[in-house]
């Protein structure tokens, strides 16, 4: 499997940030965001034709194993899969891709 850059929103000084901002960042820098918020209109803030992907984390247990073991399941698809222009969601029952 090959590496990933990933960052986090921390690491970026964007924790709190606003979801237009965070995306106009991320496509700047052409990441696609994971994230476990659900709480996000996600499609309209990360319009998936403006973005290099978007993959939302729907998962019960948000404990770092749990999701580590989901994101495998992502990272998995990810070498069969393109992820911009199709969001993602999650689940411990896999993953579903919108718009296929």
């Amino acid at each position: 499997m090959p590496g990933h850059d990933a960052q986090t929103v921390h690491a970026e000084g964007l924790r709190g940030t606003n979801d237009a901002i965070l995306a106009q960042h991320c496509a700047a820098e052409g990441r696609a965001i994971v994230t476990l918020d659900l709480d996000s209109p996600h499609i309209r803030a990360f319009p998936p034709a403006a973005s290099a992907g978007l993959i939302v984390l729907r998962v019960r247990d948000q404990s770092r194993p749990h999701v580590l073991k989901v994101m495998t399941a992502v990272l998995q698809k990810l070498e069969r899969e393109p992820l911009p222009g199709r969001p993602w969601i999650a689940t411990e029952a896999g993953v579903r891709i919108r718009g296929t």
